[in-house]
């Protein structure tokens, strides 16, 4: 074998083992009790191993703007954070066309510390183009209901029709849901007030806006069979309606069970993004929390798009950058939410790497430690307490906004195909070593 991480615990859905996990060419070779003879041997005594997290919704800015954030940084700070694969899509250099995305994938065969998949985006205009990008390799088409981050909104005819043509090869869509007249009207009430401050964003992209179009597209989804993802569900009341109309899996992220409302008032650009946090209070985030836990919410990704502190701080609120850097906090953040018994480990692991793997296609290669798998691995104490700290932070944007957060469950080591490539919150492999994963079935 080439490498044996001996003596620690392994967590499935299924529950929990204290196994040896061995390794032989970048994949499982064995979970088992007996001792076997490996090149390298890690003690993980004490320790918890899990499958490496699928982050399936990231922003590494590279290509487009990099000066927020770079595939060498940001797939670093995905290593740190145990992540071991991520899904990326860049808004200001979309991948619309099959050339597109293989050119883009060749740019990132030498930026990337670990795997990384690509996404697609449904351009209005130019909605035929997405079953082709699918079928060379995208694991998802992204389509955005209003007009964010300078993609144009489409309507519910472009979307029936985005629908009805990526049904008819089996895509998927992930759809980022504000309604566009909704939002358009709000910020043109907004900005004739005169109002600049924080507190416009939960006004600017409502609570109404985001259930709105959730709607529409469930009901679109449901009359084309399309295979389709409500991106980043902020509110118990969009997860309950979605569910109630059902035909379309559930995104949330860390952001919606830890954020609060009214936070964006007092830290203003250091809290935009969209959808905003809604929970107004303690009980909203254990609502949240509730539905993750009992399945509602099928998985956590992060809408990873950070900004520099600089950033942040140009310009008016209506101007600066929507987004938050989150993909190195999120396990920690999960962590210690089941510390915390707000859910368990092994549906932690289930909402992390498991489901996203299943659903963008890549399980059982990814999201699972069985032979046979990538070795993607990251061995972690839950027992360790510590404080999240903007200095800790890898990542271009060099800030979180949990800062100052004590938790419980930290992140020790990570593995990328058997590969170490971060330790103790820092990376310690160099980009390249990741790999552009694709869908078994994907065209050349």
């Amino acid at each position: 074998m080439d490498l044996a991480v001996l003596g620690g615990t392994v967590v499935t859905p299924a529950g929990r083992q204290r196994v040896h996990v061995y390794v032989r060419e970048g994949r499982v070779a064995a979970l088992s009790s007996e001792r076997l003879s490996a090149r390298e041997e890690v003690d993980a005594t004490g320790l918890l191993v899990l499958p490496g997290v699928v982050d399936a919704h990231v922003h590494f800015m590279d290509p487009g703007d990099p000066s927020r954030e770079d595939f060498p940084t940001g797939s670093a700070a995905a290593a740190v954070g145990g992540a071991t694969t991520v899904i990326e899509h860049t808004h200001a250099a979309p991948v619309v066309t099959p050339e597109e995305l293989r050119r883009k994938a060749e740019y990132l065969r030498t930026r990337s510390v670990v795997d990384f998949g690509l996404a697609a985006h449904a351009w209005k205009g130019r909605l035929g183009e997405a079953p082709a990008a699918w079928e060379a390799g995208a694991l998802y088409v992204k389509a955005f209901t209003c007009t964010t981050h300078g993609v144009p909104g489409l309507s519910a005819a472009d979307l029936l029709d985005l629908f009805q043509a990526l049904s008819a090869v089996g895509g998927i869509c992930l759809v980022h849901a504000e309604d566009e007249a909704l939002t358009a009207e709000a910020e043109r009430r907004l900005r004739e007030a005169g109002r600049t401050d924080g507190g416009l964003v939960p006004e600017w992209r409502s609570r109404e806006a985001e259930q709105v179009a959730a709607a529409a597209v469930c009901v679109l989804a449901r009359c084309t069979g399309a295979r389709v993802v409500i991106a980043h569900a902020s509110s118990p009341e969009v997860v309950d309606l979605v569910r109630a109309l059902g035909g379309v899996h559930v995104e949330s992220c860390p952001q919606y069970f830890h954020l609060l409302e009214g936070e964006v008032q007092h830290h203003g650009a250091f809290r935009k993004f969209t959808p905003p946090a809604r929970a107004r209070t303690e009980e909203d985030l254990l609502a949240m929390w509730e539905r993750l836990r009992n399945g509602r919410i099928d998985y956590v990704a992060t809408d990873h798009a950070p900004a520099t502190r600089r950033q942040k701080l140009e310009g008016s609120i209506w101007d600066v950058h929507f987004g938050l850097p989150g993909v190195e906090t999120t396990l920690t953040l999960m962590l210690n939410g089941a510390a915390a018994g707000r859910l368990s480990l092994e549906r932690l692991v289930q909402a992390l790497c498991e489901t996203p793997a299943r659903v963008y296609g890549l399980y059982p290669r990814k999201g699972t430690l069985q032979p046979g798998s990538d070795a993607d691995l990251v061995l972690v104490d839950p027992a360790r307490e510590h404080v999240l700290a903007d200095d800790r932070i890898v990542s271009k944007a060099g800030w979180t906004p949990y800062a100052g957060l004590r938790v419980r469950g930290a992140v020790v080591r990570t593995y990328v195909r058997g590969r170490r490539v971060a330790e103790e919150g820092q990376p310690v492999a160099e980009p390249g070593w990741g790999r552009w994963v694709r869908r078994a079935e994907a065209s050349e």
